[in-house]
Parts: structure tokens; sequence; C-alpha cells
């Protein structure tokens, strides 16, 4: 939220989102294992071999923090697709969410439940 919570911003709360997924991933820490930690491939690579070119570089180099919205590409294929800045995908995510977005029916008892609540605050404030 913005100003105090005067204004709102959905794009905001979309990335505000993409940042939380981030640190529940990162807070969730780093699994270390013979398999993880790569050591049969170092000692077969060497110091200054190639690790990016083997498969289990690969394989847990997916596991890491996938994002939707934080562009990781490099800056020549960023700019040949748009070069789009943060902001613009948070936005067009959310407006993307909104015009999709299908909400649940609300229960009819909830929803004469909520119907009274507002009729009772009108009546106590003399709007009704």
């Amino acid at each position: 939220m913005i100003e105090s919570g005067v204004t709102f911003d959905l794009g905001q709360l979309v990335m505000d989102n993409e940042i939380a997924r981030m640190i529940k991933f990162a807070v969730g820490g780093i699994a270390v294992t013979d398999e993880t930690m790569a050591i049969d491939d170092i000692a077969k690579v060497g110091a200054f071999g190639d690790f990016l070119s083997l498969d289990a570089t690969l394989k847990h180099m997916r596991t890491l923090s996938q994002t939707d919205l934080l562009d990781r590409r490099v800056r020549e294929d960023w700019e040949s697709r748009g070069a789009t800045d943060l902001a613009t995908r948070t936005r067009a995510r959310a407006l993307e969410l909104v015009e999709s977005h299908q909400p649940l029916p609300i229960d009819p008892d909830v929803a004469e439940q909520v119907r009274r609540i507002i009729e009772a605050a009108d009546r106590e404030k003399g709007v009704a």
C-alpha cells in the first residue's frame, strides 16, 4: 500500500507477492547432500573446468528460485523482447489477473449475514 493505504497499486501488490515468494524460497534453506554438492563432478571437471555444461548443473539450477516477473535474461535478449521494466510487467500481470479472475460465489447464508450487518450499520448512521 502506498500513502498509508490511501492509494493502492495492484501492480505493486503483484510485485510484493513475487518478492514474498522469493523470500519464502530463500528461508526454506538449501539442500546440502552429496548430489547437490556435486563433489564427484567437481573432482572430474577440476577447479577451472566447465561446470555449466554438466547435466547436474542444469538439473540443480532449475531448483533455484524461479520468478515469474523478474527478468534474468542477458541485456540483448531483454531488449529484443521489448525491454519492459518490472513495473510494466507487474501492471500487465495485475490487469491480466483482474480481467481473468472468476470469484467463487458467496454462500447464501454468508451473503445474508453481510446484508444484515450493512443494514444495521446504515440504521446506526441514519443512512437507511
